[in-house]
C-alpha cells in the first residue's frame, strides 16, 4: 500500500454525530442547540395551563370546605333553636293541661257535691222549720242538725238569703213586696225560703220579699 493511501486512511478526521450532545469543560451536558439548563431556569419555567388549572381546583376546594365548617354550624345552631322552641310549647301546652285539668277537677266536685245536697234539701228544709218552731233547742235531734249541717258546710255548703241583703236576682227568687221602714227599699226584708250554693255553684235561689217604701 502506498504511503498516499495510509495518509487517507489516517489523517482523515472522523465527521462528529450531528445527535451526540456535547460537554463543556466541567462535565455538563448541552442540549442540541443551546446551552445546558440550571435549577434557576428550571424553577423561572412558567406552569403549563393544566398545572394551574389543578393548582386552581385545590385552592377552590380548600375555599369550599372553609366555606362549609360555618353553614354546618348555623344548620345545627337552627335545628337546636327549633328542638327548643317546640320544647317551651309542649311545656306551656304541658302547664295550660294541668290547669285545665285542675279546675275541671274543682268543677266536677262542686258539681257531685251539689247533686248531693240537692237530694238532702228537703231535709234541711224541716231542719229549718223545725229550728224555727223552737222544736231543735235541746236534745239528740238538735245534735244530729247539726252535725249534718257542719257535715254540709265542709263540703262547700252555704246559706243564702239574710234579711238587709242587697236584692240580687241571680242567688234571690222575689215571692213579693213588703213596704217597710225597717229595711231599705231594695233590700230582702223576709226570707221564706234558704237558698244553697256549693262552692260557686247555686244549686237553689232563695225565696224572699223585698222592701219597697211605704
Amino acid at each position: 500500500m502506498s504511503d498516499s493511501e495510509n495518509t487517507k486512511g489516517h489523517g482523515e478526521s472522523v465527521p462528529e454525530d450531528p445527535d451526540h450532545s456535547a460537554q463543556d469543560s466541567t462535565g455538563t451536558e448541552r442540549s442540541e442547540g443551546g446551552e445546558g439548563l440550571t435549577v434557576d431556569d428550571i424553577l423561572d419555567t412558567p406552569q403549563s395551563q393544566d398545572a394551574q388549572a389543578g393548582d386552581t381546583q385545590a385552592a377552590d376546594a380548600a375555599s369550599s370546605q372553609d366555606d362549609a365548617a360555618p353553614a354546618g354550624e348555623s344548620a345545627a345552631q337552627k335545628l337546636a333553636d327549633e328542638r327548643l322552641e317546640d320544647l317551651r310549647r309542649l311545656q306551656a301546652e304541658f302547664v295550660n293541661f294541668k290547669n285545665r285539668t285542675a279546675r275541671e277537677k274543682d268543677q266536677l266536685r262542686d258539681f257531685v257535691s251539689g247533686e248531693m245536697i240537692t237530694a238532702l234539701l228537703p231535709v234541711l228544709d224541716d231542719v229549718d222549720a223545725a229550728r224555727k218552731a223552737g222544736d231543735l233547742e235541746d236534745g239528740p235531734f238538735a245534735a244530729i242538725a247539726t252535725k249534718l249541717e257542719d257535715a254540709l258546710g265542709k263540703k262547700g255548703l252555704t246559706r243564702i238569703g239574710e234579711v238587709g241583703e242587697v236584692f240580687d236576682p241571680t242567688v234571690h227568687e222575689a215571692v213579693l213586696q213588703q213596704p217597710t221602714d225597717e229595711v231599705e227599699p231594695d233590700h230582702v226584708s223576709m226570707v221564706l225560703r234558704s237558698g244553697f250554693r256549693v262552692g260557686a255553684r247555686v244549686v237553689r235561689a232563695a225565696q224572699v220579699a223585698v222592701a219597697t217604701k211605704p
